[in-house]
């Protein structure tokens, strides 16, 4: 009875087709923004908003990114750490290149250069796919590791190869504290996760779903696979490529193209599937697993050695955190390969027959 529709009778078309059409979603939503907005910047602490929260805003919207291209186009990647360091460069390079270039236009013509980034590598998805696509994204990754690497006009000239941003504003208000910085990567990804909940639903949405279960049935039905397949990479290269911005820029404030390694093209790919493929819920619920996962094993392995008598080291911690992750990665593929995101809805379906059997 807590998640029943019965009675929200629907009107018009536009109420019918609006995001969250079910009254319960759209009072859980607003009360998670009003947590978000208001209530969390009280309560946490300042090192809580730079080594918890502000990464895990960025890395869901990074995995939001790749979820778009894996889990509702079905186009494996492992270049998305490829992706983010194109955004992160290209806004750096417009942001000291163009005089008096404000930070949010810099972030999104970052994400502009990842999207032409991404769509140069997608086209060898209108041939291949699969472990072969995979390896063809791959290249993306080592390919950006030598250009910026070596191309020292990508980093300004650097001699180290180090770079870094500082002087942030957003509409002449200073992004220093860390509150500030955790507002604006909040609600940077509360508007591109909305854009995307709702383009998913459309026809582009509904496009590339039919391209992930069966190509050549989507074809033959009229959807063209490399329009479908291209614009996949370029909205997902985009929202991966204003992650990337907002992790250089919030984030690290100081980077060199080894913070955007191939293991971050992993670690996103990770983040889908526990989160759950296809579904822009499982992006945020992977983002959060990966997130607090290594710090929760930190915490909880030396309590539990010390019960047994024993001591662990960093380094043993670290392996195991690594070895757990692995098994946890194995048994969602086996166990529930929709992810979290699967156990959300079969939650919420149980809720609607509550308190009855079933």
């Amino acid at each position: 009875m807590l998640y029943r529709e019965n009675g929200q009778f629907k009107t018009s078309y536009r109420s019918d087709q609006q995001i969250f059409p079910i009254l319960q979603d759209r009072l859980l939503v607003i009360a998670f923004l009003v947590i978000a907005f208001a209530i969390v910047p009280m309560l946490a602490s300042d090192y809580f908003f730079r080594a918890i929260l502000i990464p895990f805003l960025i890395i869901s919207l990074a995995a939001l990114g790749v979820n778009i291209l894996v889990g509702y186009c079905g186009q494996i990647s492992l270049g998305s750490g490829a992706f983010m360091a194109v955004g992160a460069y290209g806004a750096y390079n417009f942001f000291v290149r163009v005089p008096n270039m404000p930070l949010l236009p810099a972030l999104i013509l970052g994400g502009l250069c990842a999207t032409v980034f991404g769509i140069f590598f997608g086209l060898p998805s209108l041939r291949v796919k699969g472990l072969y696509l995979a390896v063809a994204t791959l290249a993306a990754q080592f390919f950006s590791d030598w250009m910026f690497l070596r191309i020292k006009w990508f980093t300004n000239n650097s001699p180290s190869g180090s770079i870094s941003v500082n002087n942030l504003q957003v509409f002449g208000l200073p992004i220093e504290s860390a509150v500030s910085k955790y507002w604006l990567c909040l609600a940077i990804l509360v508007v591109i996760a909305l854009l995307a909940k709702n383009l998913v639903r459309g026809a582009i949405g509904r496009e590339w779903m039919a391209i992930r279960d069966m190509d050549v049935a989507a074809a033959v039905i009229g959807i063209r696979p490399m329009y479908a397949k291209l614009s996949a990479f370029a909205v997902s290269s985009f929202i991966i490529g204003m992650a990337g911005a907002l992790w250089g820029f919030v984030y690290l404030g100081a980077w060199e193209p080894a913070a955007f390694s191939v293991d971050f093209s992993f670690r996103l790919l990770f983040m889908v599937i526990i989160g759950g493929l296809g579904s822009i819920l499982g992006g945020f619920l992977g983002a959060a697993f990966v997130t607090l996962l290594p710090i929760a094993l930190s915490q909880i392995l030396p309590k539990l050695a010390g019960l047994f008598g024993l001591e662990i080291s960093t380094a043993g911690v670290s392996h195991a955190e690594l070895m757990i992750f692995g098994g946890l990665i194995v048994w969602f593929l086996i166990v529930e390969p929709h992810g979290l995101a699967k156990l959300w809805s079969v939650t919420k379906q149980k809720l609607r027959l509550w308190p009855f059997p079933h």
